[in-house]
């Protein structure tokens, strides 16, 4: 059976990826955009934030957002296990709209190395579901790996948007 519509790509590169859990599903990041991995440390909220946003830490002197990605992913909100820890990202555009920004998961698996053969496109689920944060799919030992866009799960909805220094001040006014 021939399909009229346009080959779907895989818009997920070759390269390394740090693989972790949440709850029973494995998901995937560009190794490129990790910056450090920490344990679960205190969490200061901040008031009339999403659910998903848990709050800010302070690392090394630097003021860090912390994503609960079961939280944003709308997963099982059980308590966090001993192996929970915090995986600390940076997105953004090098060199002015650069941010740190931390991220929840149950646990850090391994860094895999994946080729082209392992790669697969992000499934069609039928129009309603959004997918824009999935750069692919990947197999690795057997099992499926949900390859996420760093960009697209931290920075939506122009939620934590990244201001430019050039851009900090519209106001003529204000030095």
């Amino acid at each position: 059976m021939k399909s009229d519509s346009a080959p779907v790509t895989v818009v997920a590169k070759p390269g390394r990826y740090l693989t972790f859990k949440l709850g029973r599903e494995s998901y995937g990041l560009p190794v490129l955009g990790v910056r450090e991995i920490i344990r679960l440390c205190p969490i200061t909220p901040v008031p009339k934030m999403p659910d998903y946003i848990k709050g800010v830490i302070n690392l090394r002197g630097k003021v860090i957002p912390i994503l609960d990605l079961r939280a944003k992913f709308q997963l099982s909100t059980e308590s966090y296990g001993e192996r929970a820890c915090i995986i600390v990202v940076q997105v953004g555009t090098p060199p002015a709209t650069v941010m740190l920004m931390g991220a929840i998961v149950d646990a850090v698996e391994e860094v895999v190395q994946l080729g082209e053969a392992e790669l697969e496109p992000t499934p069609d689920f039928g129009g309603s579901p959004n997918t824009d944060y999935i750069l692919g799919m990947a197999t690795v030992h057997g099992g499926v790996k949900t390859l996420l866009d760093l960009d697209k799960v931290f920075l939506e909805e122009g939620l934590l948007t990244l201001v430019s220094p050039q851009t900090t001040h519209s106001n003529p006014r204000i030095p």
